[in-house]
């Protein structure tokens, strides 16, 4: 079993095969050789470092976005508490205003009422009538129509 493949069974790495090596050929006319400067490979166009500097760039952005979002947070927290602030206060007002409107309510119908002196007379008409009626049913002796007990 002859293989011609480099990956056969009698392929060691680094040997050349074993077998009649083929020289290629020499090319018989020389070709015209060129002098001039030659450009050097920038040491900094590595793929790593520029994948370095591009996730370095990236994570600078998104820290700064960062940043800004924090400073918008900050200020929406701001404006917030200062709306509730508000909102407890025009609540209160609110309250204040339905207390008010309630102690009117009760002082108009308090005010309705009679007021002491009336209630002096009263008791004062009462009693002079109470005393008149009794006076009078023992005179015409209505009290033989209450039964006995």
């Amino acid at each position: 079993m002859t293989e011609t493949s480099p990956t056969g069974r009698d392929f060691i790495p680094g040997t050349p095969p074993a077998g009649p090596s083929v020289a290629p050929p020499q090319p018989q006319a020389s070709t015209p050789v060129v002098v001039g400067k030659a450009e050097t490979l920038s040491p900094t166009a590595a793929p790593g470092g520029d994948q370095l500097a591009r996730i370095e760039d990236k994570c600078a952005r998104i820290e700064d976005k960062y940043a800004r979002s924090e400073a918008l947070l900050s200020r929406v927290e701001e404006k917030i508490e200062g709306a509730a602030a508000r909102m407890n206060e025009a609540a209160r007002q609110t309250d204040l205003a339905a207390l008010r409107s309630e102690v009117r309510a009760i002082g108009d119908r308090t005010r309705g009422l009679p007021g002491s002196g009336a209630l002096v007379l009263t008791a004062i008409i009462t009693a002079v009538l109470t005393v008149a009626l009794t006076i009078a049913a023992q005179r015409f002796h209505l009290d033989a129509l209450i039964p006995p007990r």
